[in-house]
């Protein structure tokens, strides 16, 4: 080295030196102002020039003394060697006092606006389908709302977490360091800087610190109300949060330089993604791992569409995650991690509407209903799958498999073998695996309620009960544009049990259930006309409209048949005239009673 180097190369020790943070006081030295462990060169509002004769330093310190050779943080002079160690030391504090000193606090409001969704409601929680109340037609429906689309209006939006000249200067600081092999030390600052500010904006964001089993442990309609707030939070954290953190580091860290262009060492391996992961792995693992919880816990019937909400916001959120995470392989676990929940929550979703399928098949035969009224469990499982279609978009994308064949198989412990008929679907391309297991459930719940009808000692009330509970699957499904359209007419006809021959032995077995009331119970005696004028407007209010509802839809599937005498025996005007007879104390003669065919 020539003197004129050899002096530069003084120069700029004594300059570095001035500002050794591990002395107790600025040493001395000419050649400007001096510094210590209260003075930064580069705070906001400090001395420009001096931080550039700094950095200007520390680059003729490289240059004039370069590293030896197998060892880049070490120089060809003991006191070269000392003055770098101590520009990184100084680096390194003037490195983590901007990112502390200069950050800008995230307005939690304007990531919260990153969370804006085109949502209509919020849904309502389910009770197990064995303990299904005795709720109104539209309770479940109207409690919970329509479907909403989970597709955001807005995606990422990064903001500025650091003034614009504290980005630069953070850039030519990392820049030093990485050229002097102390890459690795300027990451660990900048995550120990950053890290501590994201965690505390996912806090602000609502997303607790909850593990797997903590989330498991929780009553669903606690859940329930987390989801709620995870969906929010999340979209901010992905695309408000993580997105502005990466596009920090990616400022800051984008182009390091290798440690020394002019020999054969390696390149730091550092790069915008390293810092980048270390700052948000942990809060991506944290916000994930709530997803990842509900995947994989137990599954019932009233979880199907919060997670159904889930599986869609997650979905939603995946490109974004992608191009946030993926771009790198040190980032790439959490796209991957991401992928997978929504996998497993997608399988989560087949299964709970698999085993809805098979719960309703097993719920048991205990007591009648009074009155052969609809069965709560009717209510139920229609206004369930109402819902079932209202997310039809989703769940056709995700129902990919026909009901299996060893869904068609009775439940332990029921009496009843199920002759369920064939469904007889069309092949793929025009029919929906969904519809198929739309179809299957109500076929299920038909042979669910013949058991149910079975209870009844008087077959007439257990005909009536069928009626009712056929009837109501009927208009539940032509109420829902969504189901119907899901269903069709075709198959429609088919699961109402609408078949010439069973008609037949439904209006016979009616006709002969009559018969033997009325041949009976007028000779039955009620002396007092009041109380017997009372009982038989009770028996006509239960009897004539429930008929007039069975004669107007399926008369006409007898009459276009043979000998529709012999099975439509009675108009409702007739049973209105022969329940009269009801109570005389002596059957009434062959007259009074009119016939609708002869």
């Amino acid at each position: 080295m020539d003197g004129s180097a050899a002096a530069e190369l003084e120069r700029a020790e004594r300059v570095v030196r001035r500002w050794n943070s591990t002395a107790s006081a600025p040493a001395g030295g000419g050649g400007g102002g001096g510094g210590g462990e209260d003075q930064m060169l580069f705070d906001g509002g400090g001395d420009r020039a001096e931080a550039e004769r700094f950095l200007q330093a520390v680059d003729d310190l490289r240059r004039l003394a370069p590293p030896s050779p197998g060892s880049p943080r070490r120089t060809s002079s003991a006191g070269a060697s000392g003055a770098v160690q101590v520009a990184m030391a100084r680096l390194e504090d003037e490195f983590r006092h901007v990112l502390a000193s200069r950050a800008v606090d995230l307005e939690i409001e304007v990531l919260a606006d990153l969370s804006s969704l085109s949502m209509c409601s919020d849904r309502s929680s389910f009770s197990d389908v064995g303990d299904a109340p005795p709720v109104d037609d539209d309770s479940v429906e109207s409690s919970v709302g329509r479907r909403s689309s989970y597709r955001s209006m807005r995606s990422i939006r990064e903001i500025d977490l650091l003034p614009p000249e504290a980005v630069t200067d953070l850039n030519a600081i990392a820049s030093r360091m990485a050229a002097a092999g102390y890459d690795r030390e300027c990451v660990q600052v900048y995550a120990s800087v950053r890290k501590p500010a994201v965690d505390s904006a996912l806090r602000r964001l609502g997303v607790e610190k909850l593990t797997i089993g903590d989330v498991q442990r929780l009553e669903w309609d606690a859940v329930e109300v987390k989801i709620r707030r995870w969906i929010r939070a999340a979209r901010a954290a992905v695309r408000g949060v993580f997105a502005s953190e990466r596009r920090l580091c990616f400022l800051i860290f984008h182009d390091l330089p290798v440690s020394n262009p002019t020999i054969a060492t390696p390149a730091p391996t550092t790069t915008s993604a390293a810092p980048f992961v270390e700052t948000v792995k942990g809060a991506a693992l944290q916000l994930f791992g709530f997803a990842e919880a509900i995947s994989i816990g137990r599954r019932s019937p009233e979880k199907l569409f919060k997670i159904i909400d889930l599986h869609d916001a997650l979905a939603d959120l995946l490109p974004d995650v992608s191009d946030i995470f993926a771009a790198s392989k040190a980032a790439e676990s959490i796209y991957v991690q991401a992928t997978e929940i929504r996998a497993r929550l997608a399988d989560a979703v087949r299964g709970i509407l698999s085993e809805f399928e098979s719960a309703v098949l097993r719920d048991p035969s205990k007591t009648p209903v009074p009155g052969g009224t609809i069965h709560p469990l009717t209510r139920y499982v229609m206004n369930y799958i109402v819902l079932i279609s209202d997310y039809k978009t989703t769940l056709s994308e995700l129902i990919v498999s026909r009901p299996s064949a060893s869904s068609r198989v009775s439940a332990e412990g029921n009496e009843l073998r199920p002759s369920f008929p064939d469904l007889d679907l069309p092949d793929p391309d025009s029919q929906l695996p969904l519809s198929a297991h739309l179809i299957w459930t109500i076929v299920v719940l038909e042979h669910n309620l013949e058991g149910k009808a079975s209870l009844y000692k008087d077959p007439a009330l257990s005909h009536l009960f069928l009626m009712n509970n056929v009837h109501y699957i009927v208009h539940k499904v032509k109420d829902s544009p969504e189901l119907w359209g899901l269903i069709g007419d075709v198959y429609l006809k088919r699961l109402t049990g609408i078949s010439k021959s069973a008609l037949r032995e439904r209006f016979k077995s009616f006709n002969a259930a009559f018969e033997e009331a009325h041949r009976a119970q007028s000779g039955w005696y009620v002396p007092d006309t009041q109380l017997k004028e009372e009982l038989r407007i009770s028996i006509a209010e239960k009897l004539l409209p429930a008929y007039r509802s069975f004669l107007g839809r399926f008369r006409h599937h007898i009459e276009n048949g043979r000998h529709p005498e012999l099975y439509i025996k009675y108009t409702v005007e007739d049973l209105e005239i022969s329940v009269m007879d009801f109570f005389e104390g002596s059957p009434p003669p062959p007259h009074n009673r009119r016939r609708s065919h002869g």
